[in-house]
């Protein structure tokens, strides 16, 4: 199954990890990715921790778990490859469905992008291909 599939038809959660230049380390939920191509994938962000983290450190581990039994799902290691403030490519990738208000109200975006540099199981070392 390739990445985009299983993001595409399994329900989960998924968790951003970022670390600072110093190594402090902060965790924040994110929905899932959207898919660039098989190993690429972008999130939009907000002007919060972990967008302040990927300015020092441009590594991120995103972890995601299926919501069944047991304890199903995968780890991403990310390499972040730029950011944009495009508003039509944000938009039209955006899931929220708030008023234009609200979403002001919440700050900027950020169209953050990854290349994916390994997948694992969510438990053991198992890597899953990329392609």
């Amino acid at each position: 199954m390739q990445l985009r599939d299983y993001f595409t038809t399994t329900i989960g959660t998924g968790v951003m990890a970022t670390a600072n230049a110093s190594g402090e380390v902060d965790t924040a939920l994110y929905a899932s990715p959207h898919f660039i191509s098989d190993d690429t994938i972008a999130f939009i962000m907000r002007d919060r921790l972990t967008r302040a983290n990927l300015q020092t450190n441009p590594r991120a581990n995103y972890m995601y778990i299926e919501h069944s039994h047991g304890f199903k799902g995968m780890r991403l290691f990310l390499q972040m490859i730029e950011e944009s403030t495009d508003k039509e490519a944000i938009e039209s990738l955006s899931r929220r469905n708030i008023s234009a208000e609200q979403n002001e109200a919440l700050g900027p975006r950020y169209l953050v992008t990854f290349k994916i540099t390994k997948a694992l199981q969510l438990v053991g070392g198992k890597e899953i291909s990329i392609e």
